[in-house]
Formats: structure tokens, sequence, C-alpha cells
């Protein structure tokens, strides 16, 4: 007896290659003093968050990454019986100054008085870019930390200056992009309509707007982000496409036409629920009846408790 194999479900996206052509799209903004520097350890707030525990936390991280990287090149290399532990580094090993920290921060983005009237947030006073900013610090021998690399910046950290159309989101991010919209686009609810194909252009171009405002200080799931904007992108011209078509059907009827088929239906149900209603009216017992058998049984009652 030979026993069926199960085939093993092969995801088309996941989150791990998402961030890090999220990474590497947003590196393209920006500028470091050194290329090894623009991959970062730990993502902070402000520099009074690095403390020895902030510092821990980058150094278990930065073991952790270099451990995957290794057992991912062992098993590409053909060694299969290698194990995840035995390439992750001690994290103790790490020195302090080869920890890198991200800082999100505006403080090289230039002001924009005037930009609105009403300032909220931060971003409000700044210049309007494309995903949050931010800074990469690490420290130097003395102890001491320095600026490493600045995004939405273009030449060297000194002689340098602002710029946020320099870069550009990476082919590979892309063609997710595009195959999150066609994948999204299968599913039973949306694959009937005939105009799809809009609904799919909507999303990709929503896609490309909003791609690289995922922040990974807050989450480490773009997938949702990205599953939520393609919604919404559906629903959007879902709702535009209903609206001209009811448009469409009012001008058919004032006309003496024959409008869609789905205006159609929608009065036969209409008409169909009303006429429910109504024989649903006529069998509930009359009001008058209702008290006479309420008194009827009030009645038994008390002639049951007086021969008792």
């Amino acid at each position: 007896m030979t026993l069926g194999t199960t085939i093993r479900k092969t995801k088309y996206l996941n989150n791990r290659d998402l961030l890090a052509e999220i990474h590497r799209s947003k590196c393209s903004y920006s500028s470091f003093v050194k290329p090894e520097h623009s991959t970062y350890d730990i993502i902070l707030p402000t520099l009074d968050k690095v403390n020895i525990r902030t510092i821990a936390e980058a150094k278990r991280n930065r073991a952790k990454r270099l451990g995957l990287q290794a057992f991912t090149e062992a098993r590409l290399s053909g060694d299969k019986k290698i194990k995840l532990a035995e390439c992750t580094p001690d994290y103790k090993s790490i020195q302090k100054t080869d920890v890198v920290i991200r800082i999100m921060t505006f403080d090289h983005v230039p002001l924009a008085p005037g930009r609105k009237k009403t300032t909220k947030t931060t971003a409000d006073s700044h210049e309007k870019v494309n995903f949050p900013p931010f800074q990469h610090w690490k420290f130097n021998d003395t102890d001491e930390l320095v600026c490493v690399g600045k995004s939405h910046w273009k030449g060297s950290l000194d002689k340098g200056h602002f710029s946020k159309d320099h870069g550009r989101i990476t082919e590979n991010l892309g063609r997710m992009f595009i195959k999150l919209s066609e994948r999204y686009a299968q599913r039973s609810n949306w694959r009937g309509y005939t105009y799809i194909d809009e609904m799919k252009g909507q999303a990709i171009l929503q896609l490309s707007q909003i791609g690289l405002q995922f922040d990974e200080s807050k989450s480490e799931n773009p997938f949702a982000y990205y599953t939520a904007a393609v919604t919404n992108s559906f629903t959007r011209i879902l709702n535009l496409e209903k609206k001209t078509q009811n448009i469409r059907d009012d001008l058919l009827e004032e006309n003496g036409l024959t409008p869609s088929l789905t205006r159609q239906n929608q009065h036969e149900y209409a008409e169909e629920t009303a006429r429910q209603a109504e024989i649903y009216k006529n069998m509930r017992m009359p009001k008058s009846e209702e008290s006479d058998n309420i008194d009827d049984s009030e009645e038994e009652i008390e002639n049951t408790k007086s021969k008792a």
C-alpha cells in the first residue's frame, strides 16, 4: 500500500523577502560612509534611547542576522546537515563598535513652513518625503556615537545635500507588487468582475505610491500592510463602477429602455421581499384573538388552583 505524498505549499511572497527589498529601495535614496553601514541592527526613536540594554539587543539581532546568512550560504553550497545554531555566533563576541543603530529623525530634512495650516506631527513642519527619514549611527574607537548614514541624502554626509528624487524602487519589489495584485485578483469574490484589470492597475499604482511608507520600527509585517492597500484599491474601483452603473440604469429607465440585469434583479428581489413580508403579516394572529386566548388560559389556571 502506497501512501499519497502531500504537496508542500509554496509561499509566493514572504515578509523576509519584502523587508529585504524595502531596505534596498530605501538605501537607494540614502548616503552612507561605507556600504556596510547601510545594514542596521536596531531601530530607536531618539539617541537618548541608546543604553546598555538596547546595545545588547542590537548585538543579539546582529548575531541572529549573521547566523542566518551563514546558514543560508552553507545550505546553498550543499551542506544539508548543518544547523542554524552552529552558524549563529555568540552575541557577547560582537564588538560594540560593529553595531549600527537606526534613529528615526527629521533633523536633516529641511523645514517647510506653511506646508500645512495646522501642524499635528513633526512631519507636517518639514518637507514631504516618500518614507519616514532616518539616520544611522555607530560607536567609534573613542566610544562616541557618530553619524554614518542619512536617508534622502545625496553626496557625502558633510558636503552633500537633501534629495528625495534620486532613488528608485528595486525591480524585485516592483515584481512583488505586480504578483500580489494578480494573486489577490484571483480570489473568488473579485475574479468575476469584468473590470478586474482596472482594479489590478489601481492596486499597482497605489502600491508604487505608498510602498516605501512602511515603517519597520512599528511592524515587521509588510505583507499585511500591502494587502490592505490592495483591498482598498479594489473596493474603490468597485464603488466607482457601481456608481457609474446606477447612473446609466437611471438614464435607461427614464427613456423607457431595459436597464442592466443587476437593476432588474434588484427590482425582482425588492418585490419578492415585499410579498414575503405581506404573507408573514397575514399569518400572524390578530391581537383580539391573542388577548382572548390569554384570558382563557388564566381562567383555566384559576380553576385548577381551586380544585386543588
